[in-house]
């Protein structure tokens, strides 16, 4: 009996181990591809649905407009959610965030929410290393779902951002985007941590969010368009100099971003599309060690299967 449960739980890791997260892919990059691929999840957003996206900075022109994004929002009935930032500039303070949003369209089309407008609160975090909670905006548990919308794109801090970055430091108020970046230091001023720390920070904080909303209550998107090597967070973001090339979604995080980064790191260069300096950023700062550590803590796969919806 013992050699048959022993025989049992051998062959249940090495499934485990094997075993592929589904990643879906579209080229069509229009509000009729982010609704198909939403759909081809076949997770069905309910209750109060949160839309996580990033609603860009004063200046920058590379975020996911509100004509793209408007039959997915409609669709699950959602809200648009943000959190203020915390390096200055035009979203930071509340009021010009509020202005940033309206010049960027979306309070005309979209019920928004900036969850940290009125305070934060405290949520846990399963992996202790760097931080030992989440800071996240106040508003988080009026919903009960969450579409987790990333431009997948690069990043000066971060080396590139997609879903991770957009649950963790995107869910966070300001002072749990202090706290992230310092690795759990501060969490009332700015304290640039050890590059590592950052990233892994990231990571435990993308698995609280993760794991407050719960299995089966919260998806995943990334939009591979407008590939500069800078975030929407940038108000002057260098001219994207890779061609833009698809919509990814999965109900893995690491899986998704892992999905995207391969994408980037196999492509072949064309004149007039280039890979290199998106790759150049990303491994300056590091960047895909976020997934590896995320996969480490147990938050999703490095494995995945990419179907493609369009064939």
């Amino acid at each position: 009996m013992k050699r048959t449960i022993l025989s049992i739980l051998a062959l249940a890791m090495a499934v485990t181990m094997t075993a592929q997260s589904k990643v879906y892919f579209t080229k069509d990059i229009s509000p009729e591809g982010l609704v198909k691929i939403y759909k081809a999840l076949g997770v069905k957003a309910h209750g109060r649905v949160a839309v996580k996206i990033s609603t860009g900075e004063g200046g920058n022109e590379h975020y996911l407009r509100p004509t793209l994004i408007r039959n997915l929002v409609e669709e699950v009935n959602g809200t648009i959610v943000e959190c203020c930032t915390a390096y200055g500039g035009t979203r930071q303070d509340k009021g010009k965030h509020w202005q940033t949003i309206h010049e960027h369209g979306f309070d005309s089309i979209f019920a928004v929410d900036m969850m940290d407008e009125h305070g934060d609160f405290r949520i846990p975090v399963q992996d202790r290393k760097h931080i030992k909670y989440d800071i996240v905006g106040e508003h988080l548990p009026y919903y009960d779902f969450m579409i987790n919308l990333a431009h997948f794109k690069g990043h000066a801090m971060g080396g590139f951002g997609g879903v991770l970055k957009n649950a963790s430091i995107g869910c966070a108020s300001t002072r749990g985007k202090w706290y992230i970046h310092s690795a759990g230091e501060s969490s009332d001023h700015w304290i640039t941590a050890e590059q590592d720390s950052f990233l892994e920070s990231m990571a435990a904080a993308a698995q609280g969010v993760h794991n407050w909303f719960g299995k089966g209550n919260i998806i995943y998107i990334d939009v591979m368009n407008n590939l500069s090597v800078d975030c929407d967070c940038d108000g002057h973001p260098a001219k994207p100099e890779m061609k833009d090339v698809g919509i990814l979604a999965s109900t893995d995080p690491v899986a998704l971003d892992k999905a995207c980064l391969d994408l980037v790191f196999n492509h072949k260069a064309t004149p007039g599309d280039d890979e290199k300096p998106l790759i150049q950023r990303i491994n300056r700062q590091h960047g895909t060690h976020i997934v590896d550590y995320a996969e480490q803590i147990g938050l999703g796969s490095l494995k995945y299967k990419l179907i493609n919806i369009d064939k």
